[in-house]
């Protein structure tokens, strides 16, 4: 299942928090897109995706696709 969320301008600690809990309530493999438009989106996504084991499966600002992690 794939589920947008449109996060705005939405900066890197307030978007790591609200991705997270957006992310815990998905099922492992659910896609999430997100749109944000914050200008470290490009390098805080993927480096966040790193950290806690999701799936970054693109990346095109201001459009991001993450896989949830698989338990």
């Amino acid at each position: 299942m794939q589920t947008t969320w449109d996060a705005g301008e939405t900066g890197c600690g307030q978007l790591v928090t609200e991705l997270h809990r957006c992310l815990e309530r998905m099922r492992p493999g659910d896609r999430l897109e997100i749109i944000v438009r914050d200008l470290g989106a490009p390098t805080d996504l993927p480096a966040w995706c790193r950290m806690t084991g999701h799936t970054l499966i693109a990346a095109e600002h201001p459009v991001y696709v993450i896989e949830r992690e698989t338990d």
